[in-house]
Order: structure tokens, then C-alpha cells, then sequence
């Protein structure tokens, strides 16, 4: 079985190693210098006071031999002493210059090895941190953050980072969480409706045709309105996965077919539209506008009005829905993007507070956005932007 050194142990190492290298460069360096100046050199004359000596040691020298040959013998005598007593002391400079810097190079290394491991260990200390948030993070957990703080490095960037994706993922699980819980609460409706109907109408001991037709009635219209969610449902999930948004179209055109064959009692619809082109799915783009319609619609008043609108904008096309109605709070209108929400009491209208939660998704996916805000005098202003080029498609003429 293999042994993996830890990146600290690996640092560590590294900066032992290139210490070692660095410093043995660095004696070597020295020592071919201080050699170089320490280069024994050949004696060319005798100094005046040991010339003295020497005559001396030529006058005690008299017992033979001329006295010439005696002091060249005396000079000689004299600098191999001086010769060797160079060499010797070069040797010992040298030989104690390296000792010394080699054992206070082992000793510098102990040091760097000590001080390497110490700051590896403050280097990967954000590192720790982070494996142990992912640890520690999960479906049900994803509160924890590293909030790393100090200098903004490349390690503070990955824990920010780090804490970004969580927090993002946070929001996401919260989200749909939140959304499975509502979708179950507005399927089970449907479900108890059914079930009731046939409970009263079996518990009698002789139900009449009237009441079976009557139980059967409200059967379907709890099943049809189990389908439109279902179908909502659906389309909110296919959203979410990558699709090819290669048509070419005009959100003119897609708004026309969108009022086609539309007709409200009592409410006023007024259209301009210019053209607006867009690259995306023709399906997915109607059923935007349509889902516009159906809500100014659904909280309209009496006698109110809708505006429908498309144009372009520096390079973006604009759909903008207009409608009377209630009055909106202000800080209420981001709101109605939510998933299942709506402005006042669930029971008051038929829809599942998904229109515009669609529309939004919807926008996304084409790499656009959706914008709204409160009409003073009452109702809801509704602007959609999507590019006029989808992710390189070309731009329509």
C-alpha cells in the first residue's frame, strides 16, 4: 500500500530542499573564493632582519665551506619554512572554514525544515477550513460558511468563492423545498375535493342519478384542474434543462397568435405592436405571453383595460403588458414571481399563483429578464427583455 505525503508535508519539502540547494551553493561559493585568496605564493627575497640572522648563522657556520654557499643554503633553509608554514595555515583556514559552514548550514536547515512546516501550515490552514465546510455541508445543512478573513489572495478568493456557491445553493434547496411543499399542498386540493365528493355521495344507501352525475361533475373539474398544474408543473421543469433555442421569430407575431381567438367580457384590450425580433422556442415564448394575458386578465376589473405592446431597445426586444386592477403594495410586487404566490387570499381565484413565476422562468432561459411595478391607480405593469441574439445566433434582419 502506497503512502501519500500530505501537501504539507510536500511543502515543507520544497522549501527544504530549495534552502539545502541555495545554501550549499553558497558555501561552495565561498570556499572556492577564500581558496583562491589563500593561494600560497613563492618568497622572492629575504627581509632585511633575517638577513642578519642568516650572517650570523654563517659566521657560527665557519667550520666549512664558503660562506656564500652557506647563506644560500641558510636562505633556502628559510623559505621552505616560510612555504610550508603557508601551506599550513592555508590548509587549516580552509579546513575550518568549511566545518564551520557546514554544520551551520545542517544547523539552518533544521531551522528552515522547522520554519517551512510551520508556515505550510498557516498557508493551508483556509484549505482545512474548506474541506471541512464541504464536510460539514449538505441538502439540510448548508448554513455554514468560512468567512475567511485577511489579505485578498488567491486562497481568500476560493473561500469566498466557496461561501458564494453555498450560500447559492442554500437559496436554491430553500427554493425548492419551498416549491415541492406548495406544489404538494395545491395537488392534495384537488385530491380531497374527489375524495369527499365520493364519500358523501357512497355514503348514501341509495344515491340518486342526480347526485352520481353531480359527483362525477365535480370529479372532472378537480382532475382538469389537477392537469393544468400538472402541465405548469412540467413545463417549470423542462425549463430548467438545457434546450436548443434555434427559432427565428417576432414577438410580434408570437403576441398575434398569443390574442388570437381570446375574447373577455367587459375588458378593453389595446395592442401596438412593432416588430421585436428574437431567437428562442416558439412554444415556450407564447406560452410567456399567454401566461401575461391570463394574469392581467384573471385580476382585472370591470371594465378595465390591457395594453400589449412589443418593440426594441438598443439591441433588445421588449414585450410590455399593461393592466387595471387592484391596487399592488409596492414592496409586494417581486413577490408575485414566486412560486404559488398571489396578492390576496388563495381562495379567491382560480389560478395557482404560477403565471408569473412561469414567465420568469421562461425569460431566463432565453437569456432574458422580467421587470414589474406597481400602477399607482391600481393593477400591474409588466416588462419583458430578451435579447435580439440568443448565444451566438445570428441577428435577424
Amino acid at each position: 500500500m502506497r503512502s501519500h505525503l500530505s501537501a504539507r508535508s510536500r511543502l515543507t519539502l520544497l522549501y527544504t530542499s530549495l534552502f539545502t540547494l541555495g545554501g550549499a551553493a553558497l558555501v561552495l561559493i565561498t570556499y572556492v573564493l577564500v581558496a583562491n585568496s589563500l593561494r600560497p605564493a613563492t618568497p622572492t627575497g629575504i627581509p632585511g632582519a633575517v638577513q642578519l640572522e642568516i650572517e650570523r648563522c654563517v659566521k657560527a657556520a665557519q667550520t666549512g665551506g664558503s660562506a656564500e654557499g652557506t647563506m644560500i643554503k641558510c636562505a633556502a633553509i628559510y623559505a621552505n619554512g616560510v612555504q610550508a608554514g603557508a601551506t599550513t595555515q592555508r590548509s587549516t583556514t580552509l579546513s575550518h572554514l568549511l566545518a564551520y559552514s557546514l554544520l551551520t548550514l545542517a544547523g539552518v536547515i533544521l531551522l528552515a525544515a522547522a520554519a517551512g512546516w510551520i508556515a505550510a501550515g498557516r498557508i493551508l490552514a483556509p484549505v482545512h477550513r474548506l474541506t471541512a465546510a464541504a464536510r460539514a455541508a449538505s441538502e439540510q445543512n448548508l448554513s455554514l460558511r468560512i468567512d475567511l478573513r485577511g489579505p485578498r489572495d488567491e486562497l481568500r478568493e476560493l473561500a469566498d468563492t466557496f461561501d458564494t456557491m453555498l450560500e447559492r445553493l442554500d437559496r436554491a434547496f430553500t427554493s425548492q423545498r419551498q416549491f415541492i411543499a406548495n406544489a404538494s399542498h395545491e395537488l392534495r386540493t384537488p385530491l380531497t375535493v374527489m375524495r369527499t365528493a365520493m364519500d358523501v355521495v357512497l355514503a348514501k344507501p341509495e344515491p340518486t342519478r342526480e347526485e352520481l352525475v353531480s359527483m362525477a361533475a365535480d370529479i372532472r373539474q378537480a382532475v382538469e384542474h389537477s392537469e393544468r398544474l400538472i402541465e405548469v408543473l412540467l413545463v417549470l421543469a423542462r425549463n430548467d434543462q438545457a434546450r436548443a433555442l434555434t427559432d427565428q421569430l417576432d414577438l410580434a407575431a408570437v403576441a398575434e397568435d398569443a390574442l388570437e381567438g381570446r375574447s373577455v367580457n367587459g375588458i378593453t384590450t389595446t395592442t401596438t405592436l412593432g416588430e421585436a425580433p428574437v431567437t428562442g422556442d416558439g412554444v415556450l415564448l407564447e406560452r410567456l405571453v399567454a401566461n401575461l394575458l391570463d394574469n392581467a386578465e384573471r385580476y382585472n376589473t370591470a371594465g378595465g383595460t390591457i395594453s400589449i405592446s412589443t418593440t426594441t431597445d438598443d439591441g433588445v426586444s421588449l414585450l410590455r403588458v399593461v393592466n387595471t386592477g387592484q391596487v399592488v403594495p409596492p414592496d409586494q410586487v417581486d413577490r408575485l414571481f414566486l412560486p404559488f404566490t398571489r396578492l390576496d387570499d388563495r381562495t379567491r381565484h382560480d389560478g395557482f399563483g404560477l403565471g408569473l413565476a412561469l414567465v420568469s422562468s421562461i425569460a431566463t432561459v432565453h437569456n432574458g429578464s422580467v421587470r414589474a411595478s406597481a400602477v399607482p391607480d391600481g393593477g400591474l405593469d409588466v416588462t419583458v427583455r430578451l435579447p435580439r441574439r440568443y448565444r451566438g445566433q445570428d441577428r435577424l434582419s
